[in-house]
């Protein structure tokens, strides 16, 4: 320690240090928390890491308990001190935090880091018995949204005027042909054949999970709207009854639609679809690759035979709609706010969207049976799914007791159907109340990982709706948004976290580089293309691939796909127009992800940042990387800490650099003196080194 000139502060035992204060590290990770995946009565190891030679007294301490618990010296090395306690863990959750005594004063180490003043949203979480599938950590995710990915089977496409649906006819668009307006209702044709014809190119890639939007038999591109949850649409599946007719232009009564009411309605069609997703799963197994569906539960959609809207159940020998008659057996699975029938339409419907009936769970046990049982049918033979995102999971319910209720059951009946199973919801807020190991295992990241990002690298939100150049390069904001967020989840949800830089549901990552505002109805879809800045992107994909949490790609972000939001966002996948940089950029991180296991299960510290410039370590005992960033228009020369992730002498390699519209996998090294390496960072570059 002596020997290290960086370190020379340490030695003073000068507790007003910044150096001194930054030695001190703890996570949940398993090298700080052993094992950090405890049953119920058995002991953990819990470690914190000091500068070597510091004398204080440190403490574990867990909250609503009065004792306290010591640490013991275990072994030391050329920079720090490692201290340990043992501790049998019961039954209930635990959140805890570190106390060092120095002297008279008292310093308290969390989440938030070394400091005078206790915060207790940062403390540490363990909950014994809670653990994700493995498979899942740090697991390369790719978000397909199906009508826009490839047309596998020009068979089941659409048809010009099928059905009517919200005074819409649906259109069926050439595939190069640009978003339309009434979106919802326009069909590019993409398929789950197609999804399997282009398995190829996703194994390729490196993708290690496919994230589906919805398959369901629905009347919309989207296929938020649910219709039937037994069965995936014809329409992305197989259609082989074909029967009836269209609807006439200035007919658009959906009792003349007779050809749509066939291919949705023909249990040869429904079945031969459900096969056909038989079998899109098994080959993705067979290349390596998880499936996980997109269940909405919250809400079904009006042409629902539960509700039949549009009446294509009346004469199947189903029941009759609720829409239709108050005596349906269907009728409390919604709540109504007076109305007469026939035709009564005073539903309650998620956020006042007629087509989004929302599902009354209070006033059906029936109801939620029956859904709970879907959520196990297809992780169950012979779907074998491996998982679920949940569609607006905390809106569930019109209570928070049934919406914990039923995640509850939830969780029980697909965990037991198959246990290696992913339960991720969307969820915006602290999701911690849903994290228990009961319910859900992890949540999509916006709060966490999306929006921080986002307005750090690009001043705009993640909707490019609006624009706060204050945030932009604003390294402590950013930084003090990411803790803040991440201290709300336990270690295994935030190791499988889904982190995206763009889905359906928000503009495109390349478009927010423009650092402008707009949408696709006011400033058009152009104007999403003008003035993006490739080199923010990949700065971008260089955080997303390094950082704790599942990299889900959204598929065509890839590719160069550019879009405001909804609608926009869901332009077709350009095939032979693909962006082969930010396409060869993509695998060769991932390959970098498989070489170096720690970027899924490491520990990470922010190692120096400035403005517009970050700077990270992801680390463990076995492999060290360092990613620094520099989103200014100048290139910055800097000196690192890399002492802060064990690192006092020898070389860094270079692995990969980004800017100036390319990167480069060249080999360079950098040595480290004192613990600190300097660095020449390009603007709006990235960098990633390893020991």
């Amino acid at each position: 320690m002596a020997k290290l000139k960086m370190m020379n502060e340490y030695l003073k035992r000068d507790v007003d240090s910044m150096n001194f204060q930054e030695a001190v590290f703890s996570d949940e990770t398993q090298q700080f928390v052993t094992p950090y995946d405890p049953k119920p009565g058995t002991p953990v190891t819990f470690r914190l890491r000091v500068a070597k030679g510091d004398d204080s007294e440190v403490e574990l301490h867990i909250e609503g308990e009065k004792t306290s618990h010591p640490l013991y010296k275990t072994h030391e090395d050329e920079l720090f001190d490692y201290l340990a306690v043992n501790i049998v863990v019961q039954d209930e959750p635990i959140r805890y935090y570190y106390v060092l005594k120095q002297g008279k004063k008292n310093f308290y180490y969390n989440k938030h880091g070394f400091g005078q003043n206790l915060i207790l949203h940062y403390n540490f979480r363990l909950i014994p018995g809670l653990t994700v599938p493995n498979w899942a950590r740090g697991a390369v995710m790719y978000q397909i949204f199906v009508d826009r990915f490839y047309n596998g089977d020009k068979t089941n496409d659409v048809l010009k005027h099928e059905y009517a649906y919200l005074g819409k006819t649906p259109l069926a668009m050439e595939w190069d042909e640009e978003i339309k307006a009434g979106d919802f209702s326009n069909f590019y044709g993409g398929d789950i054949k197609g999804v399997m014809d282009k398995m190829g190119y996703l194994k390729d890639l490196g993708v290690e999970v496919i994230y589906l939007n919805p398959v369901f038999l629905s009347p919309s591109c989207h296929k938020y709207d649910t219709q039937d949850y037994d069965y995936v649409d014809p329409h992305f599946g197989v259609i082989i009854e074909d029967e009836g007719d269209v609807l006439k232009f200035e007919r658009v009564d959906n009792k003349y639609a007779t050809r749509h009411k066939t291919r949705v309605t023909s249990k040869v069609n429904l079945e031969a679809s459900n096969k056909l997703m038989i079998e899109f799963i098994e080959m993705a197994h067979e290349n390596g690759i998880k499936v996980i569906l997109d269940g909405v539960f919250n809400h079904a959609g009006s042409f629902h035979k539960w509700m039949d809207y549009a009446g294509f159940y009346k004469d199947s020998g189903e029941p009759i709609g609720a829409y239709h008659s108050k005596d349906s057996p269907y009728h409390s699975y919604f709540l109504w706010h007076g109305g007469e029938w026939p035709n009564n339409d005073n539903y309650d419907a998620w956020w006042a969207n007629p087509n989004h009936p929302k599902l009354y769970f209070e006033g059906s046990q029936e109801l939620f049976d029956y859904l709970i049982e879907i959520g196990k049918k297809w992780v169950s033979p012979p779907y074998n799914a491996d998982g679920w995102r949940l569609d607006v999971a905390e809106d569930l319910g019109c209570s928070k007791e049934m919406n914990h209720k039923f995640w509850q059951a939830f969780n029980k009946a697909v965990k037991g159907a198959n246990p290696e199973a992913i339960i991720l919801a969307e969820h915006y807020g602290d999701p911690s109340p849903w994290l228990n190991g009961k319910e859900w295992d992890t949540v999509m990241s916006y709060d966490s990982f999306m929006s921080p990002l986002t307005w750090f690298l690009t001043g705009v939100n993640k909707h490019s709706e609006e624009n706060r150049p204050s945030l932009r390069n604003d390294a402590m904001a950013f930084e003090g948004a990411m803790r803040y967020q991440m201290a709300t989840f336990n270690i295994h949800a935030l190791q499988s976290a889904m982190n995206q830089l763009s889905n359906h549901d928000h503009s495109r990552f390349l478009t927010r580089t423009n650092c402008t505002t707009g949408r696709w109805h006011t400033v058009g879809p152009r104007a999403s293309e003008r003035g993006v800045n490739k080199n923010i992107m990949m700065e971008a994909v260089v955080f997303q691939m390094t950082w704790p949490g599942a990299p889900t790609i959204y598929y065509g972000d890839e590719a160069g796909l550019m879009g405001w939001t909804d609608p926009d966002n869901r332009r077709p996948f350009p095939w032979g127009n693909e962006d082969i940089l930010l396409t060869e950029l993509h695998r060769e991180l991932i390959i970098l992800r498989r070489e170096y296991p720690v970027l899924k299960h490491g520990s990470v510290e922010f190692l120096w940042s400035n403005y517009g410039f970050l700077s990270f370590g992801r680390w463990d005992d076995k492999q060290k990387i360092i990613v620094a960033m520099n989103n200014n228009n100048r290139p910055m020369k800097v000196m690192l800490p890399v002492w802060k992730i064990g690192i006092s002498k020898g070389f860094l390699t270079q692995l990969i650099i980004t800017g100036f519209d390319q990167f480069d996998k060249t080999k360079r090294s950098f040595t480290v003196k004192d613990g600190m390496v300097e660095l020449l960072v390009p603007n709006y570059s990235s960098v990633v080194l390893t020991q």
